[in-house]
């Protein structure tokens, strides 16, 4: 996915919120984004979740499955919880069964399982936000778009978040995120940008701290790795990864559950993502 020139008006006499912003979001990819309140942050995952147009600029690639979890889950929304899951899956191009399993299943490990039948307006903060987050994560979307998407979980919820995070990016999926914690997904981020003024600009890397794991896998002759990992070839056909520890063991069980499962020769610790 690419932005080229992107920019945003509060409206058609006011002042840009964003401008000539170029960005390129590659598959697998966490894209962590920061700045001060009201700086422009919420305004940039709008647009890239296609919730806003940008007034000059284009937005390329976007995949046809993209979620999006708003800082304000409108919770007044005349229907119970599982309903409006279904619903939304539906959106998605699921069978209604299909997202009624997923529904159920993603309820389940957020710990929101016993208000299925609740009516969202009637769910406490932390509770809908946990229906706000399965609502984004039922369909396996191919970008998604966190804005304070930890706010109001629990500390259970919030480890839950975190894993189906590195879960879709091991997976292929990209994931852009704000978070005011800064220790969120601390190392874990392939990218990390700063709003400044009516622009982005990239943080330098390494600045979240690493560290990094360093994975050698190997795997059938001729056998591709699994989408959306980032890798190169070594000699004898060992595939060789550097990724950042918070994110190793969802690439780990990625590459031993793809079919057929590569075999893990080595993992080892270090500083540097080279």
């Amino acid at each position: 996915m690419r932005l080229t020139g992107v920019g945003r008006r509060h409206g058609l006499r006011r002042p840009w919120v964003l401008r000539g912003v170029n960005l390129e979001l590659p598959a697998g990819a966490l894209v962590r984004v920061e700045g001060r309140n009201g700086g422009g942050k919420s305004t940039l995952l709008r647009l890239l979740a296609g919730i806003d147009r940008p007034t000059e600029g284009r937005i390329t690639g976007r995949p046809r499955r993209t979620a999006y979890v708003p800082e304000r889950f409108p919770a007044a929304l005349p229907l119970t919880a599982s309903a409006y899951l279904v619903h939304l899956g539906r959106v998605h191009g699921l069978s209604r069964a299909g997202a009624a399993d997923r529904a159920a299943r993603w309820l389940e490990r957020f710990g929101a399982a016993a208000y299925a039948r609740t009516p969202l307006a009637e769910l406490s903060k932390g509770s809908s936000q946990k229906v706000a987050v399965v609502q984004a994560l039922l369909a396996d979307p191919g970008l998604l778009v966190l804005d304070e998407a930890w706010t109001g979980l629990d500390a259970s919820a919030r480890a839950e978040l975190d894993r189906a995070v590195a879960e879709r990016t091991a997976a292929g999926g990209t994931v852009v995120f704000v978070d005011h914690d800064p220790a969120r997904l601390a190392g874990a981020a392939d990218a990390h940008y700063r709003v400044e003024g009516t622009g982005l600009v990239p943080v330098r890397a390494g600045a979240d701290g690493g560290p990094y794991v360093r994975i050698e896998a190997a795997g059938p002759p001729g056998s591709a790795p699994p989408p959306g990992l980032a890798a190169r070839r070594a000699p004898g056909g060992v595939l060789l990864l550097t990724v950042p520890a918070a994110r190793s063991d969802a690439v780990l069980r990625e590459l031993l559950m793809a079919d057929p499962p590569w075999h893990i020769r080595a993992v080892k610790e270090c500083e540097e993502a080279k």
